[in-house]
C-alpha cells in the first residue's frame, strides 16, 4: 500500500501507478455509501488489469472553507488509508487541500492532476462530485473532459440503506453524537474506531482496581460522553476486550478535558507511548456524576459485567471490520 503526498516538488507519480482507475472523493468514514464508488473502481481496475487508486484531499475541505467549524472526522487520514488498503487499493493519494488549490479552475484540475500527473484511464466518483473554483466543475463537465482526454467516467448514485435512506458521513456523525455506535456500525460496515497514543493519567483507576489506558481524541470529536463496550488493538495486532469511558469524569474532576479511558479485561502490562485503536461495540450508559468513589466503583463492576456479556457474542460485520477491529 502506497500513501502518496503531492508536494511542492511536484514529484512524478511512480510509473507503476500511472494509467490506473482513480476513485475521487473525501471518503470520510469509508462507509457503505462510499463503498459503492470504491468497489466500482476496483472492479474496473480488475477488468482492465491496471492499478486502483484513491484520490482524496487533506485536510478536509471544510477546514478551509469554514475554519471556525471544525469537522468531526470519522476516519483521520492514517485510518482511512488502512481501510482503503483493506478493500484492495494499491495507492491513496492525499492531495493537499488549501486556498490555492480551491482557487484553481476545473479545467486545471483535469489537466494537471488527472491527465498530466495521474494519466488516469478511468475515473469513478459520486453523482454530485463538484470541483474547481466556485464548484464550476460538475458531472457533465467531468464526462465531457473524459471524452476529450481519453478517460472513462463512472458516476455512482447515492447509496441507500435497507430503509431507502441515504448513507452519509453526516448521518453517521449524528448517530455517534447520540451514542448509537451500533446503528453507526450498520452504516459504516465496521465498528466505529479511534486511534491515539496511550498517555499517562492520574492513576486513579489503578487505585480503584480498574487501571485504564488513557487517550486524548481530537478536540472536534463529537462522540457522546458515556460508557461503551469496546475492543482494543495494540500495535502488534493483539486484541483485548474492555470497557471504556469517554467524557470529562465529573465524579473526580471539575470541567476536565474529554478523555477516553479504557479498562482492558484480564490484562497486565504497560501501554504508555503505544499508538492503539479502540473499536466501539455498544453504548452501555450515559456519563454520570456519583456521590463519591464507592458508588462509582460499584457501577464500574456492573459496567464490566455488561460489557463482557455484550462482547462475548459479537461477530465481524465484514472483511473490513475484521481487518480493523478483530
Amino acid at each position: 500500500m502506497t500513501v502518496f503526498h503531492r508536494n511542492e516538488k511536484k514529484e512524478p507519480l511512480p510509473e507503476a501507478l500511472q494509467g490506473g482507475v482513480v476513485a475521487i472523493g473525501n471518503f470520510d468514514g469509508v462507509h457503505r455509501g462510499h463503498r459503492s464508488v470504491l468497489e466500482r473502481a476496483l472492479a474496473v481496475a480488475s477488468e482492465r488489469q491496471v492499478p486502483a487508486l484513491v484520490l482524496t484531499f487533506e485536510p478536509h475541505p471544510r477546514s478551509i472553507f469554514r475554519p471556525d467549524e471544525p469537522v468531526f472526522r470519522l476516519t483521520p487520514a492514517p485510518l482511512k488509508a488502512r481501510l482503503l488498503e483493506a478493500m484492495g487499493f494499491l495507492c491513496v493519494i492525499e492531495y493537499p487541500f488549501d486556498a490555492d488549490f480551491a482557487s484553481r479552475s476545473a479545467e486545471e484540475f483535469i489537466q494537471t492532476i488527472l491527465v498530466d500527473w495521474l494519466s488516469a484511464s478511468a475515473v469513478v466518483t459520486g453523482f454530485d462530485f463538484h470541483f474547481g473554483k466556485g464548484r464550476e466543475g460538475g458531472p457533465a463537465f467531468l464526462m465531457a473532459s473524459g471524452e476529450r482526454h481519453g478517460f472513462t467516467v463512472s458516476l455512482m448514485d447515492a447509496f441507500r440503506d435497507e430503509n431507502a435512506e441515504v448513507i452519509s458521513s453526516s448521518r453517521i456523525r449524528s448517530l455517534l453524537a447520540g451514542g448509537d455506535v451500533a446503528e453507526a456500525a450498520g452504516l459504516l460496515g465496521y465498528r466505529y474506531t479511534v486511534e491515539a497514543e496511550v498517555i499517562g493519567g492520574e492513576k486513579l483507576g489503578r487505585q480503584l482496581g480498574y487501571p485504564t489506558a488513557n487517550m486524548r481524541l481530537p478536540a472536534e470529536t463529537e462522540l457522546k460522553a458515556g460508557i461503551y463496550a469496546v475492543r482494543f488493538r495494540r500495535p502488534d495486532g493483539s486484541l483485548h476486550d474492555g470497557v471504556a469511558s469517554y467524557g470529562r469524569r465529573p465524579t473526580v474532576t471539575e470541567n476536565g478535558a474529554p478523555l477516553l479511558e479504557t479498562y482492558l479485561f484480564d490484562f497486565s502490562g504497560s501501554l504508555y507511548g503505544e499508538t492503539c485503536s479502540v473499536s466501539f461495540f455498544g453504548h452501555l450508559r450515559d456519563e454520570l456524576k456519583f456521590d463519591g468513589l464507592d458508588p462509582l466503583v460499584a457501577q464500574m463492576k456492573r459496567d464490566e459485567e455488561e460489557a463482557r456479556a455484550l462482547l462475548s457474542g459479537v461477530t465481524p460485520l465484514g472483511e473490513v471490520d475484521q481487518n480493523i477491529a478483530f
